[in-house]
């Protein structure tokens, strides 16, 4: 056993100029850990400073993370999920309240741009506090899948799970938007937010829910590229900004705005409920995993493959 390893240091070890790449699937960005492994004796500092910016590394980054998330036990995933159900209250509320305020404005577009100033609130709190929502995890748990790493069972038990645990927080947390109403003041707000989120068709609220996936995958992939606090911050407010001025529909934000709208009028039927999440869920995963995983994926690791000398 001590000759073997020994055998194996002397491997790891070995000049630049002997490395031999045998296996085309490794990558440039493998090579060069290698040679930071010898270069640099604290390889901590260095890998700090630059495993955040090279793409391959982010996306071995990605791969981490979600096989975290896929290994991660049942109640943990769930309560984690629900509370980010219940902070994305705060968005609706936010919204809802910058909706009421700005009715009576002569401006047409002036409500669309207050609510998109704030629409991002909500989801900077979500995501900067670790808590798990289902947008992020359309791609984020794609990628071990896709390297071979995890198993389609476990991806799918962990979009259920994590849907799950959104849509409780979700129900939660429109019941406490609807008993603060008398506080808060923002029915006609959220009246007026749940008209625009049944009044489109099934091919329109797929494509908008597509478009505002493919954001909040990005923006988790954009999360993982930054390095401080603040630029995550921004990297969330900027794609999150996006989804708001452009109206687009996210799957669990809009589940808490159709469930106070549903519990605080008589206008709203559950057919009309049941109808916008199911689509905007689909919407979403479609966007999230195909352009953001599938295409990340792909295009990372052809350009990176090395050749064999």
């Amino acid at each position: 056993m001590t000759e073997q390893k020994n055998s194996e240091q002397k491997e790891s070890r070995s000049s630049h100029g002997d490395i031999e790449v045998q296996d085309q699937s490794r990558t440039e960005r493998e090579v060069e850990r290698e040679e930071e492994d010898r270069d640099f004796v604290p390889v901590i500092v260095k890998r700090n400073d630059a495993a955040l910016r090279h793409p391959d590394d982010i996306l071995e980054n990605a791969i981490i993370e979600g096989l975290e998330q896929l290994e991660r036990r049942t109640l943990s995933l769930f309560l984690s999920a629900m509370a980010a159900g219940l902070i994305l209250g705060f968005t609706a509320m936010s919204v809802a309240v910058v909706e009421t305020l700005t009715m009576s404005l002569d401006f047409a577009n002036s409500s669309r741009l207050a609510t998109a100033l704030v629409y991002p609130l909500g989801f900077v709190l979500c995501i900067m506090s670790g808590t798990q929502l289902f947008t992020e995890h359309t791609a984020t748990a794609v990628y071990p899948i896709l390297d071979r790493r995890g198993g389609v069972k476990a991806l799918i038990r962990l979009w259920l799970i994590v849907l799950a645990g959104n849509l409780c927080g979700a129900i939660v947390s429109a019941g406490f938007l609807v008993a603060a109403d008398d506080v808060v003041q923002a029915k006609s707000g959220y009246v007026a937010i749940g008209h625009h989120l049944v009044s489109f068709d099934g091919g329109a609220l797929f494509i908008s829910a597509l478009l505002a996936g493919w954001l909040m995958a990005l923006g988790a992939w954009l999360v993982m590229a930054t390095q401080s606090t603040l630029s995550q911050m921004v990297s969330i407010y900027i794609v999150t900004f996006i989804i708001g001025i452009g109206g687009l529909h996210h799957s669990i934000a809009g589940s808490v705005e159709i469930f106070t709208a549903y519990f605080i009028s008589n206008a709203f039927g559950a057919s009309q409920v049941f109808r916008f999440i199911g689509m905007t869920i689909f919407g979403n995963l479609v966007g999230g995993s195909i352009f953001v995983a599938l295409l990340n994926y792909g295009h990372i690791r052809e350009t990176q493959k090395t050749t064999p000398d």
